[in-house]
């Protein structure tokens, strides 16, 4: 049989959620990798730290003279790439959701503490020593995620995804005739009687 696969896959994102304790270098290394795939590409750096962020920017300019693909990262950034300030990490938390990135790298102290937060995000890089091209290259499920914000209702890829599945219902008479009710109601909500008969006919039926 055939299964379908229907999702929004690129271009590629990165948000990276930092606070002022992060390695400047670091961050804007990580923002420039997806920066280089693609001129449509996405890198933001959100961050509860101006100090940070003026760094992450002198960083990112300083690193792209060197950058092969430094022409397509420019574009990329200058397009599609932010820094946003917040005023706290509990506000920074809700842009990220708000964004619900393809990539999400949460570079703090205790990432574990901030994951039961992140509710929209497609692939979640713990800690300061967890880039997203580990992700890429070398570690973690499979790298099909979702991007352009579908992560607030699409998940990745899965194992799930490849497998053709019914549903399956049973219910008794008795089960049916308490429940006819209702049915009708909803049906004939919806103006579609036919619906309404079709459960009604087994209450009306019952011996």
């Amino acid at each position: 049989g055939q299964v379908d696969i229907d999702m929004i896959a690129g271009p590629s994102e990165i948000l990276v959620l930092a606070d002022g304790k992060s390695n400047p270098r670091w961050i804007a290394a990580d923002l420039l990798s997806q920066a280089e795939h693609d001129v449509l590409a996405s890198a933001v750096l959100v961050t509860d730290c101006r100090t940070l962020a003026e760094a992450v920017q002198a960083e990112v300019e300083a690193q792209l003279e060197t950058l092969p693909r430094r022409d397509v990262a420019r574009k990329s950034l200058e397009d599609n790439g932010k820094i946003i300030v917040a005023d706290n990490l509990e506000k920074a938390v809700e842009a990220v959701n708000r964004i619900a990135p393809e990539h999400l790298e949460l570079c703090v102290d205790d990432p574990f503490a901030l994951l039961p937060q992140i509710q929209n995000a497609g692939s979640v890089f713990l800690g300061r020593s967890t880039p997203e091209a580990l992700g890429d290259y070398f570690a973690g499920p499979n790298h099909t995620l979702p991007t352009s914000g579908t992560a607030r209702f699409s998940s990745p890829l899965g194992v799930d995804d490849f497998r053709k599945r019914s549903s399956f219902l049973y219910y008794d008479q008795a089960a049916l005739c308490g429940a006819a009710d209702r049915i009708a109601d909803f049906a004939r909500r919806e103006g579609l009687e036919g619906h309404a008969r079709s459960a009604l006919s087994r209450k009306q039926g019952q011996s």
